[in-house]
């Protein structure tokens, strides 16, 4: 048997009055985020828990667990440094168009493809219904719902389980790029455990999807890191502009759609 001792050393055993599990870490802590991750990470696909709930459960949890009052005060704090967000704030754009407004547009334009998903795939404008935010985390929230889609759509992802990687890492690595360090770790923290239940599920039991899997959280990366920040952007705005205008208008960084409807298929 192999020898892992060197590996071993410095591990030591903090003693506890607790009977409970106990660290220094408020998710580990919490039982519902290590059932979820447990069984989320680790489960495969199956028609009995759509994926969609995934990611609804864990919100819920986290809208709990996370210290809400303090990331307001991070991102007063972030306001105080950053004219342009503050502006961003103060604007509080919402957006409001439905599916009708969408039927104008070109078939290879922002609008025309967002409207084709609309009644291809039988889905929402609003993936959660719109709300009156009380406050900076939960506008930064709403706002973050309502360009979710266009974020597949100008990042090349396409609107399927594999696909998901590509705007979840669009915001992972964007976010740390225009924002404080411990701001963008608040706001990240359903993003890294969203995404990384599909790297877990496709190489454990999708292996034959992990290149593309993989490759989907490079492109998302790499307009994440070379792009403006994605929270400002207003897709309405380019609703008439093709992806690639749409890129240079918003300052994204453009890169070509990849289909990975096929490979996410193979996952039931």
């Amino acid at each position: 048997m192999a020898d892992y001792s060197y590996l071993m050393q410095g591990m030591k055993r903090i003693e506890t009055e607790s009977s409970v599990l106990v660290s220094s870490s408020r998710y580990l802590n919490e039982p519902r985020v290590r059932d979820w991750v447990s069984t989320h990470l680790l489960r495969k696909n199956g028609s009995d828990i759509p994926t969609p709930s995934d990611s609804a459960q864990l919100i819920m949890m986290l809208r709990e667990i996370q210290d809400i009052d303090h990331i307001n005060k991070l991102i007063a704090e972030e306001r105080a440094k950053v004219p342009e967000l503050d502006a961003w704030f103060k604007e509080g754009f919402v957006s409001t168009f439905g599916p009708d407004d969408l039927k104008q547009y070109a078939p290879n334009t922002i609008g025309g493809i967002f409207y084709a998903e609309l009644m291809s795939k039988g889905m929402s404008v609003n993936i959660v219904p719109p709300y009156e935010p009380d406050s900076d985390y939960e506008y930064f929230q709403l706002r973050a719902g309502q360009v979710h889609d266009f974020e597949h759509i100008v990042g090349g992802g396409g609107f399927d389980f594999i696909g998901e990687l590509v705007p979840y890492y669009m915001r992972l690595t964007n976010i740390f790029v225009h924002m404080s360090p411990e701001l963008a770790s608040e706001l990240s923290v359903f993003s890294i455990l969203a995404s990384t239940r599909v790297l877990t599920r496709a190489v454990l039991h999708y292996p034959q999807t992990w290149l593309l899997t993989h490759d989907a959280t490079l492109r998302g990366s790499e307009v994440g890191r070379k792009s403006a920040p994605l929270y400002f952007m207003k897709y309405e705005d380019v609703f008439d502009m093709t992806i690639e205008e749409a890129c240079k208008a918003l300052g994204l960084h453009y890169v070509p759609t990849v289909d990975t409807g096929p490979a996410s298929a193979e996952w039931v």
